[in-house]
Order: C-alpha cells, then sequence, then structure tokens
C-alpha cells in the first residue's frame, strides 16, 4: 500500500473519531440537562407537599379561634345592646389581650350591619373601630352560613391578609355580628424565600396574591372576565393594587401539574420547571418555580464520560476488528482443536455414563439380596399353605380350602409388589403414579416384611399410627422409603444394649408426618447435611453404596413432600411429611 494512501487512511480514521467524540460530548450536555429538568420535576411534589403544610399547619393554628371567641358571653352581651363608649373600651382592650396571647394579626368583632365596634387595634393609625366591613364576601358567608373566610387587602391598614370569622348568635339563634380574625403572612415569606425557589400562592381566579419575592405579587396567571374584575372592585380585595398580567408558554410537560414554563418574570423572560399544587381546603393553588441550572461541572462530567464512552466503543471495534483477523488465519487450528475437544469429552461422558451404570448395577444387587431374604419367609410360609390346600382337598372340605386360597393369593400379590421395587428403581423415569392410600397401612405392610429381622434383634417397637392418614403416592415407593429408614434404624442398633425404635403418625397444618426414631446414638453433627448425598455412608466398606438415603429422598419429593433428619435425646430421627389427601 502507499505511503500516501495509508497517511490518508490513517487521518479519514482519526477525523471520524474526532467527529464522533464532539457528537457524543454534545449529546451527553443535552442529557444532562434533560435529566436535570426531569429530576426537578420530580423533586417538586414532595417540596411542594412541605410549603403547604407549612402553610396549612399556620391557617389550622387560628381557624377555630374566632368560633370560640364568639361563645364569650361579654361579646354577646354587648352586641345584644347599643355599644357605649364604656362597653367598647373594655371590648377592645379584651380582644387586644386576647390577640396578644394568640399571636394572631388583628382581632374585631362586627356587628349585624357590619360595623366594627370593637378591634384589637383600637389604638393604632389604621384601627379598624368604626369602619364598616359589611362589603366583604367573609361577612355574607357568616351571616348566611355561620363562618366566612376571604384573603384581600386591608381597606384600612393596606396589608393584605387572610380574614377568618365566625357568627356571634344570641341565646335565640338570632345573628348578632361576626367575630373575625386576620392572618398575616409576612414570617412565612420571610421563610419561603430564604431558598433559592420561587414560590407562589395563587386564588381561584388566578392571581398571585403571597409570595416569597414582592416582585411576583398581585399578577394574574390568567385573563380577568369582566365579571372578575367586577367583583374584585365591588369587594375592594386587592384594595388599590395594580394587577397586572404574567405571560407564559409552556415548553414542556413532565405530567400533571408539572411543566418547563417560559415565563415574563420581574427580570424578563426566563425558564422555570413550574411545579403546582391545589390547596383545596381554601380554594388556592400553591406553585414551585425552579430554575434548571446544570453546572458547568456536572456539564463537563457528562461530556467526558460520553467522549470516553465513544473512545472505548471505537477501540472495542478496532479490537474485534483485529481478533477477526487473527481468528481467520487460526480458523484451521481452531477447529482441529475443536474437533480434539469434543472426543476427549465424548470419551469422558462414555466413563461418567460407565461409573453411574456400575453404581446402580451394585445397588441393584444389594436391593435385590435383601429382597431374596426377605421374601424367604414369605415363601417358605406359601408352601406350608399348600401342604394344608392339599390335605382339605384330599378329605372333600372344599369351602375352608377355598378360603385358604385368600391368604395364599394375598402373599403371592404381596410378593409380587416387593419385586416391583427392583423394576422401579431400575426404571430411569418414575411411573408417576398418585393413588389415594393410606400412610399406616404402609407402615403395616413394611413391618411385617421386617418382622423376622425385629424378633431376632429383640427390638423393643413403639408404634403409634393415627388411621386413616389418607396421602397420594405410590405406595410400593413409599414402602421402599420406609424400609430404607427402618434398615437403618436396625443398623445404628445393631450392637446396642437399648434397642427402642419409634414409629409416629400425627397431623399437622393439612400434612401427615411419620418419624422414624431409634437409640441408635444419633448421626455426628459434620454427617447430618451430607446423609442424603448420593454415594455417602458412614458403613464399613461393602456394607452399602450411599444410594439408599438419597434414592428415598428423590422419591419423596417427587411425591411433592419432604425427608429430613434429626437429632434427640439418644438417637436419630428421621421424618417423612406428606401433604394430606382427604379431599381427594
Amino acid at each position: 500500500m502507499p505511503v500516501t494512501s495509508r497517511y490518508l487512511r490513517v487521518a479519514l480514521y482519526s477525523l471520524f473519531i474526532l467527529a464522533g467524540a464532539a457528537v457524543a460530548g454534545s449529546w451527553a450536555m443535552r442529557q444532562a440537562e434533560q435529566h436535570t429538568l426531569e429530576e426537578s420535576a420530580r423533586r417538586g411534589p414532595e417540596q411542594l407537599s412541605l410549603y403547604a403544610n407549612s402553610l396549612h399547619t399556620l391557617i389550622e393554628r387560628y381557624r377555630a379561634l374566632p368560633a370560640v371567641l364568639a361563645l364569650d358571653a361579654e361579646l354577646i352581651n354587648a352586641l345584644s345592646q347599643p355599644v357605649t363608649p364604656e362597653i367598647q373600651a373594655g371590648l377592645n382592650q379584651k380582644l387586644k389581650r386576647i390577640n396578644g396571647a394568640a399571636q394572631s394579626s388583628t382581632l374585631e368583632l362586627l356587628d349585624s350591619t357590619g360595623l366594627a365596634v370593637a378591634a384589637s387595634n383600637w389604638d393604632t393609625p389604621t384601627s379598624y373601630v368604626g369602619h364598616n366591613y359589611g362589603f366583604r364576601p367573609y361577612f355574607s358567608q357568616t351571616r348566611s352560613q355561620g363562618t366566612g373566610r376571604f384573603y384581600a387587602v386591608g381597606v384600612t391598614s393596606g396589608i393584605p391578609g387572610y380574614f377568618l370569622s365566625s357568627a356571634v348568635l344570641d341565646a335565640k339563634g338570632r345573628f348578632l355580628g361576626a367575630m373575625v380574625v386576620k392572618l398575616e403572612f409576612p414570617q412565612l415569606e420571610r421563610e419561603w424565600s430564604q431558598g433559592n425557589d420561587t414560590l407562589l400562592v395563587s386564588d381561584a381566579r388566578g392571581i398571585v396574591f403571597i409570595a416569597n419575592d414582592p416582585a411576583w405579587r398581585y399578577r394574574y396567571l390568567r385573563e380577568l372576565s369582566d365579571d372578575d374584575r367586577s367583583e374584585i372592585s365591588s369587594t375592594r380585595q386587592y384594595h388599590k393594587q395594580p394587577l397586572t398580567p404574567m405571560a407564559t408558554r409552556t415548553l414542556r410537560s413532565f405530567g400533571d401539574n408539572s411543566y418547563l414554563m417560559r415565563v415574563s418574570g420581574p427580570q424578563g423572560p426566563e425558564d422555570y420547571v413550574w411545579n403546582s399544587l391545589p390547596l383545596t381546603a381554601e380554594g388556592w393553588t400553591l406553585h414551585l418555580l425552579r430554575r434548571p441550572v446544570v453546572t458547568a461541572e456536572d456539564s463537563r462530567n457528562a461530556a467526558l464520560a460520553a467522549i470516553g464512552l465513544w473512545l472505548t466503543l471505537v477501540f472495542l471495534v478496532l479490537f474485534l476488528l483485529q481478533r477477526w483477523r487473527l481468528a481467520r488465519m487460526r480458523q484451521r487450528n481452531r477447529e482441529e482443536l475443536e474437533q480434539l475437544v469434543e472426543a476427549r469429552t465424548r470419551d469422558l461422558r462414555t466413563a461418567q455414563d460407565g461409573l453411574v451404570q456400575s453404581a446402580k448395577l451394585a445397588a441393584l444387587g444389594q436391593m435385590s439380596a435383601a429382597l431374596a431374604h426377605e421374601i424367604n419367609q414369605p415363601l417358605t410360609a406359601q408352601r406350608m399353605q399348600l401342604a394344608t390346600l392339599r390335605l382339605l382337598l384330599d378329605h372333600g372340605r372344599i369351602e375352608e380350602a377355598y378360603k385358604a386360597l385368600t391368604p395364599l393369593e394375598q402373599m403371592l400379590t404381596r410378593m409380587t409388589a416387593l419385586t416391583g421395587h427392583l423394576k422401579t428403581y431400575a426404571r430411569q423415569s418414575p411411573s408417576g403414579l398418585r393413588e389415594r392410600l393410606d400412610l399406616a397401612l404402609v407402615v403395616d405392610q413394611s413391618l411385617q416384611l421386617l418382622e423376622p429381622r425385629l424378633k431376632e434383634e429383640h427390638i423393643d417397637l413403639h408404634v403409634n399410627l393415627i388411621r386413616p392418614a389418607w396421602v397420594r403416592g405410590d405406595a410400593i415407593r413409599l414402602e421402599q422409603v420406609l424400609i430404607n429408614l427402618l434398615r437403618n434404624a436396625l443398623d445404628a442398633l445393631h450392637d446396642k444394649p437399648r434397642k427402642r425404635l419409634e414409629i409416629h403418625i400425627e397431623a399437622r397444618q393439612q400434612h401427615w408426618n411419620l418419624s422414624v426414631s431409634d437409640s441408635g446414638g444419633g448421626i455426628s453433627e459434620a454427617y447430618l447435611g451430607k446423609v442424603f448425598d448420593p454415594f455417602f455412608t458412614t458403613k464399613p466398606v461393602g456394607d452399602g453404596l450411599g444410594l439408599g438415603l438419597a434414592v428415598s429422598y428423590a422419591i419423596v419429593h417427587e411425591l411433592g413432600g419432604r425427608l429430613t433428619v434429626c437429632n434427640h435425646a439418644d438417637g436419630a430421627q428421621f421424618t417423612l411429611t406428606l401433604p394430606t389427601a382427604e379431599d381427594l
């Protein structure tokens, strides 16, 4: 390849890498901005709830105050008669004391026409005494409904506040006047102004009347109708305050009451993450405005991360290309290696299958020998039964001979079932038999099979069974499990002076528990977790392969049960748990 062509290719590759890095960095910075916006919008409702709680707590602190004062007998008596200067002076002093104790803004007492006959600020230049407030909506609400509320700019003081009122009634329930408390929010606005966010409260018409920045106050968020302006004028709600529009434009929506807005604020058009929360109790709306600020460090980190990812991707592609070229060169060697590995794998699998099959055949041989020993006595009994049958036939006792056939048939059926153990174990998959059977009968049949050994070894046997104990399963395979457990217990008792064997069946929480306990000294704690592992055994070499408990565990698990082991006072206890089958 010519040198010039090589340099040109390198230059093109370098230009491509640099262009990609620039695009990745720019994209990452935009994503950082979007993430900042979304995170700010996500946190907005939580912060709004905190601010709303502070406002709600302040209002609720004084909501009951006018209702309580309206029950005062002195106030009721004063409104029940013409208010003389002496009565008025006493009321003024009383309201001033109560206002100081309650830490409210002002208290005033209005008569039935709305005239303020007493007020806590009677001794100030902005005293309410002598002014008529019958035009205020809270007074008409109090007259008609018993209570009233209204936010407005004070026509006397010029200070805005929230008026809460309650009707003063005589003993016959006649309206005498209204007790009014005024709440002002300068302290709340100062607390809200400690942060960098803008907090606004607007009324039902969208007019902002509380703000932590005074420049936002008395701006309306939507156009006011002629009726709105007329009512505001008649109630003098925002007395002498100019109302100006606030132009807004939605740039993006993050969900309900959450937007990216361009707002014509006091400093000119700016973008804000705008969250709103309706305050249904008062008919207001709380707004949180936050400038979406992405720090230079965040933008730089996002750009560097994106560029790093882009360069990593580029180098990864180059690395993969190089690997692909090397792979093509070594394709033939790899194919030969794979063929060799496959051949060795097949050899290992063959050896493994042979080992498993050998172990299985050894276990089958052991089980066959045990089974042959167990059916020896039934065969002897059958020969004796046949001899008896011949004698009965020789003497013509047909009916008795027929009866003698029944136990003989039962023993033959039993031997057929016993030989089925080997077939069941020899199959590679279980038959899946699920018949309804009595677990106590399985115990009876297992003990019958082991009866010669129990007598020969003088076992102290204790059997406590509940009958019937209905379960669902395969009787032969369950008997195989139980015989295995009983044989292990008998092996443990072989050289013990005290040979106690207990078998219990008990019901517990929709399950039957069959436990086999012995006095053989128990199982070492180091071996308790291994007893169900295949090929694990503590017996001498030649006495077992360690498959019995593993096979039993698998059988019980397949039937939907559990097989567990633990030590008790002087031996081991195996517990077989199966679901009940009462409704089957």
